[in-house]
């Protein structure tokens, strides 16, 4: 028995690919500690499993086998469901998605914004077991600043297997914040907005790991469909499983903490402090702006690179989303809400309209839809520009061809969420004003649009190909710095 002991504890420290038997692995998943932990994190998630056979590497699995529905456990039953439905591919680490959902019957509820309720801020930190002090280093960095913004009851660490998951409990942020931001973009704010004010920290945490094959790193990956190790699972490769522990428990953390047969384990990951984070939010969302603001930019991660020689001293890295030039979001709202206005001559209406469909082409783009909406008008010179209807028992506007529907209070929505001015003063004015002035883009974007006929301006395909697309990344090189010198319309923003 200590010789197996042994060669157990060999095969951690060495990062092997585990031999475990199934056994082994039923043993433990069959506990009933385990099994009620996985399950209570995993309610209402989006869940996958990754197994030890199917192919080198094993399988990613996460839509059930029979029904291709997504992945859940709902319940200890349904825990042992997966057990028994995959025992010959033998599941071996089980995951949760950073979003918790109103419903996961059918494939399309992962794809729905208005299904999420929840999402958790998490901290993803990486590195080597042999270093391990330095991850609870870096770990604590990041706690420490949280504590700095008021958040210290609903923090809970969770050891992955080679690194550790930092989380905010996703309901220490009350309703009353989360009916005015996205659960989602309020969670990647949060991460971002941390590792912007204690990245100079982290990289001095970390630069004596530059020479290990897995140096230490801390990522933003907060995502749509991204998932987490949940505790009490077994890493997909290295023999530890997933055990929480308390910030006040950091400074006793060990590594063998992690040891499948006696591991030690706190529950209270469930505790929080409602509204505790409420603060850090909005601070956040006011200078991060969002996950969907920012889909397909570069996101914060704090490392240094590998080196092997001394000759190659190790240099700090930092990968940001901060860049001198505007998003293409900031920049498809700013030139809809540009043609809207020169279509209606109506400011506010023009800044709804343009939030609108910039979210609406951001998750077209991210799902992959298409961008023609499901009914169009034909086209021609004597089309009215801007008129409303009724579709499906909701008022619609259409712009040229193309429909949106509108609430009754007058300002365009998607689902039944209303783009205000204010917001898009918010989302759109402010993210711009961080790399010129407002008026400067505005009255750039009113002059470029200028030089395009009506017809252009009234189809949506049109407008998307050949006005959008050709300035979308060089905004500020190809329409501001290359606009004629001409009567502005800045008065309309004094």
């Amino acid at each position: 028995m200590f010789l197996n002991q042994v060669i157990f504890k060999y095969k951690s420290l060495t990062h092997g690919s585990s031999d475990m038997s199934l056994d082994f692995i039923l043993k433990h998943y069959s506990k009933s500690t385990v099994k009620k932990e996985i399950v209570d994190y995993s309610l209402n998630r989006w869940v996958a499993i990754h197994t030890v056979k199917g192919g080198k590497g094993g399988l990613f699995i996460r839509y059930w086998r029979k029904n291709n529905k997504p992945l859940t456990l709902s319940s200890i039953e349904e825990f042992d469901r997966v057990l028994r439905e995959y025992r010959g591919l033998i599941p071996r680490t089980f995951y949760a998605s950073v979003n918790v959902f109103k419903s996961l019957t059918k494939r399309e509820d992962i794809e729905d914004a208005n299904n999420i309720i929840l999402s958790t801020p998490i901290w993803d930190i990486d590195g080597s077991i042999e270093f391990w002090e330095k991850i609870i280093e870096a770990a604590r960095i990041i706690i420490d600043t949280l504590e700095k913004e008021g958040v210290i009851k609903s923090v809970y660490l969770l050891w992955s297997g080679r690194g550790i998951h930092v989380h905010v409990h996703e309901k220490a942020i009350s309703q009353e914040v989360l009916r005015k931001y996205h659960p989602l973009d309020i969670a990647y704010s949060i991460v971002e907005y941390i590792l912007e004010k204690c990245r100079e920290k982290i990289l001095n945490a970390a630069k004596d790991t530059s020479t290990h094959e897995r140096p230490l790193k801390v990522e933003n990956e907060i995502d749509l469909k991204r998932v987490f190790t949940v505790p009490l699972s077994f890493h997909k490769s290295v023999d530890y499983v997933a055990v929480c522990f308390k910030p006040e428990e950091i400074d006793d953390f060990h590594i063998d903490w992690a040891e499948p047969d006696s591991f030690k384990h706190n529950p209270d990951w469930r505790k929080y402090v409602e509204g505790e984070a409420n603060q850090l939010a909005i601070k956040a969302m006011q200078k991060i702006g969002g996950y969907f603001t920012r889909v397909g930019e570069i996101r914060t991660v704090v490392s240094v690179p590998k080196t092997t020689t001394k000759e190659t001293p190790a240099k700090v890295m930092i990968e940001t989303p901060t860049q001198r030039k505007i998003g293409r979001f900031q920049i498809m709202a700013l030139l809809q809400a540009a043609r809207y206005f020169l279509l209606t001559s109506d400011l506010e209406k023009a800044k709804s309209f343009g939030l609108n469909r910039a979210i609406f082409y951001a998750w077209a783009k991210y799902h992959g839809r298409r961008i023609v909406p499901k009914k169009r008008k034909r086209i021609s010179e004597e089309v009215i520009e801007v008129s409303e209807e009724k579709e499906q028992g909701k008022k619609m506007i259409y712009v040229g061809d193309e429909g949106v529907f509108i609430s009754p209070s007058g300002w365009f929505i998607i689902g039944d969420k209303e783009q205000r001015p204010e917001d898009f003063d918010r989302e759109i004015v402010e993210k711009i004003e961080g790399v010129v002035p407002f008026k400067v883009a505005w009255n750039a974007a009113l002059e470029y649009l200028r030089r395009f006929p009506k017809s252009i301006l009234l189809d949506q395909q049109r407008f998307f190909k050949e006005v959008y697309e050709k300035v979308r990344d060089d905004f500020i090189e190809k329409v501001i710095k290359g606009k004629k010198k001409e009567k502005s319309l800045l008065d309309f923003f004094e």
